[in-house]
């Protein structure tokens, strides 16, 4: 069967399961199955794959990550640091537009797989009071919280760009830092703007309520800040770094009078569901390796006669979609960009730009997924307004590049 026809049905499959209301796990589980049937239909692939994803480092990575991000969300929400945060945030900026938008962007800049998840409640805090879908906070936590895809130094995926396109931080970002506003100004007139917000109540605070709400904003805001300098200067990983500081943060609760239970936060952070949905994501992801469907997409691509620049953006899309990870687009893509013209950055953000794109419209992301859990939103009303805004983007993008080469 031709490749891009598998790929049609296996993504057929995972649409209609998911119109049945079917699990997001079991349906990336029965597509991977559809193509490792016509692919190899050897059970020694399908052993091959299940003991690869689950002797890789970066399977564990995610799943403690989400993990820890969990527990760190239900330290904050027990604390009441984040309900304090949120009514800190809102005296100090009164546009509840602005801190749906900022909020996911700032903590998007912490390199932290499931990350959505953290975020995701203060999205829910700040919009009580407004009538947005869940399919609504789901979209403005997913979009905002991935506008520094293309502009931020501690990305896995930037980092992984640059070594292996060989270009510079400095000559990357700079050429693709403009994507990141146009990402935040695309988000903000499709997700933001259409937005009614009632008109608020004064409310009178005392000067101890005003103290209060401010030191819940620096426990809340302090462990982000502190995983992002320890993933940065301290070289660890994004599980190890978060699982320090939900331990830290432990003691730091107890000590300024807000206690929460060790048991409540270590068996409350388990969910089932979600870490089996990730494993058979995981698990796609690596059929697809192992039946060498990604080194087909590329081969195929390679030999038609199409544009350079037309090759490397239909092959990132696609993997972005298969993979859902910034490095699993950036890993199979730019070694052949490298290969075409090392250090070309024109070519090197084709990639870029439309990897991402790919990874923000596909079940297999994470953040994704664990953002319609929380909300409990229907996955293509999520997605509705992301494929709008991503159109938007790739045209411009594209137009703009073509312009400038």
């Amino acid at each position: 069967m031709n490749i891009f026809l598998l790929l049609t049905i296996a993504l057929a499959i995972i649409i209609v399961l998911l119109r049945f209301k079917i699990q997001i796990g079991v349906c990336m589980l029965a597509s991977g199955l559809f193509i490792w049937a016509l692919r190899s239909a050897s059970p020694l692939s399908l052993l091959q794959a299940f003991y690869e994803t689950f002797t890789l480092s970066r399977t564990y990575d995610i799943i403690f990550a989400l993990y820890f991000v969990m527990c760190l969300e239900i330290e904050l929400r027990l604390s009441g640091a984040l309900q304090d945060m949120v009514k800190a945030l809102r005296r100090m900026c009164s546009d509840v537009k602005i801190l749906l938008a900022a909020m996911p962007a700032f903590l998007g800049l912490l390199p932290s797989v499931g990350g959505a998840r953290f975020s995701a409640p203060i999205v829910e805090e700040l919009s009580t009071q407004i009538n947005l879908s869940p399919e609504k906070k789901s979209a403005i936590n997913f979009w905002f919280r991935h506008l520094f895809e293309f502009s931020s130094p501690i990305i896995p995926g930037m980092i992984m760009a640059c070594s292996i396109a060989g270009v510079t931080f400095g000559e990357f970002i700079s050429h693709l830092c403009w994507v990141t506003i146009l990402a935040f100004t695309v988000g903000w007139l499709i997700l933001i703007r259409p937005i009614k917000i009632p008109a608020a109540k004064k409310i009178s605070e005392s000067a101890s309520e005003i103290r209060h709400e401010r030191n819940g904003l620096i426990l809340a805001l302090m462990p982000v800040a502190s995983v992002f300098m320890v993933v940065v200067f301290g070289g660890l990983n994004a599980s190890i770094s978060t699982g320090l500081v939900v331990a830290a943060w432990v003691f730091v609760l107890a000590a300024v009078g807000r206690r929460v239970g060790v048991k409540e936060i270590f068996f409350g952070a388990f969910d089932l569901k979600m870490t089996l949905n990730i494993c058979c994501i995981l698990y796609f992801i690596q059929i697809l390796s192992v039946t060498e469907v990604l080194g087909e997409i590329v081969a195929a691509f390679q030999a038609s006669p199409l544009p350079i620049p037309v090759i490397i953006a239909c092959v990132s899309l696609i993997i972005g979609i298969l993979t859902g990870m910034s490095q699993g687009h950036v890993a199979i893509v730019m070694p052949i960009v490298a290969a075409m013209g090392t250090g070309d950055l024109n070519l090197a953000g084709v990639a870029m730009a439309f990897g991402v794109a790919g990874q923000m419209l596909t079940p297999t992301h994470v953040c994704l997924i664990v953002t319609i859990d929380y909300f409990k939103a229907d996955l293509f009303g999520t997605l509705k307004p992301v494929l709008l805004g991503e159109i938007l983007i790739l045209t411009i993008f594209s137009l703009y590049t073509f312009l400038t080469w």
